[in-house]
């Protein structure tokens, strides 16, 4: 695990010492929070003798991605029910996740919002036969073993006192929390507008996995951009400078608006002085493609992509 000291000078001002964890080079396909959401997952779709992945996302899902990467990877057939309407040529998520292997399948916003209704779900396996079905974004009481095994690996390298991620479906700040097992503190930066939701999630998902709730985190909903994939000049502006200063690339989707929350936090003193702070670097670099596909007339800047 590499452990990046980000120099900035409103963290020594305050006295704050910002690290980054960079858990985006951990696997080199599966990169940060959606391989560790899939390890034990894969195990139990093997154990289980399954031989075919299904699972859900939005057409430029990081999550799609990673299933189909780890589809081929494991040699397990994917498919990937995708909300809305099929679109050609397919964007540069969906096209890599069909040269990976997956199959797509499209389904109306109305049935996507009703995918795990029990009758539902059992319409969709009768047209594709047994799989081993991953909720959208790869959260469920599974994926966080994996995402709890980022604790230890983080504390055998360094003390901290809080540790940062920026959340979608809340899985890897659970998978986090069962990790600390209440000790130091947690942070979650909700990625989507009216994110607020995400508190009962975590709450749900850590009573499921270890029979009670944990009280060591706080959720920042108020660094959203506007809302899930938003274009916003400010974090393009953000993500850009922060790459030149420190020669990593964040997305603008999850860790850019990570990293921005913190240092917001930092300026506000929110830490304590003398505090080691974390910040978790779960990947997501794929999306910059989709994202350029979408927003390219409103931006000259955009990054060259490792």
């Amino acid at each position: 695990m590499l452990i990046q000291e980000i120099n900035e000078p409103i963290a020594s001002q305050r006295g704050i010492r910002l690290l980054l964890c960079r858990d985006d080079l951990t696997h080199p396909e599966l990169p940060g929070n959606k391989w560790r959401k899939l390890k034990y997952n894969l195990q139990a779709a093997q154990a289980q003798g399954h031989d075919m992945l299904l699972t859900f996302g939005g057409a430029f899902s990081n999550h799609i991605a990673a299933v189909a990467a780890a589809g081929r990877l494991q040699n397990l057939r994917t498919i990937g029910l995708i909300r809305g309407e099929e679109t050609l040529p397919l964007n540069p998520t969906l096209a890599r996740a069909v040269a990976d292997g997956m199959e797509l399948r499209y389904l109306d916003r109305e049935t996507y919002r009703r995918k795990h209704e029990p009758e539902v779900l059992a319409a969709i396996l009768t047209q594709t036969g047994p799989a081993y079905v991953l909720p959208e974004g790869g959260t469920n009481a599974l994926a966080l073993p994996g995402c709890a095994e980022l604790i230890p690996e983080l504390a055998a390298h360094t003390d901290f006192d809080a540790v940062a991620v920026a959340c979608g479906t809340g899985g890897t700040l659970a998978g986090m929390l069962t990790g600390l097992a209440g000790q130091k503190t947690a942070i979650g930066v909700a990625a989507l507008k009216n994110g607020g939701f995400l508190r009962e999630e975590i709450d749900a998902l850590t009573r499921e996995a270890m029979g009670h709730t944990y009280s060591n985190w706080q959720l920042l909903t108020d660094y959203h951009f506007g809302g899930y994939a938003h274009f916003s000049p400010e974090l393009l502006g953000f993500i850009r400078e922060f790459q030149a200063r420190h020669g990593v690339l964040l997305d603008p989707v999850y860790t850019g608006k990570l990293l921005f929350a913190l240092l917001d936090q930092i300026r506000q003193g929110c830490f304590a002085v003398g505090s080691t702070v974390v910040a978790v670097h779960s990947g997501g670099l794929q999306g910059w493609l989709g994202f350029r596909q979408r927003f390219e007339q409103r931006s000259q800047w955009w990054p060259e992509l490792p």
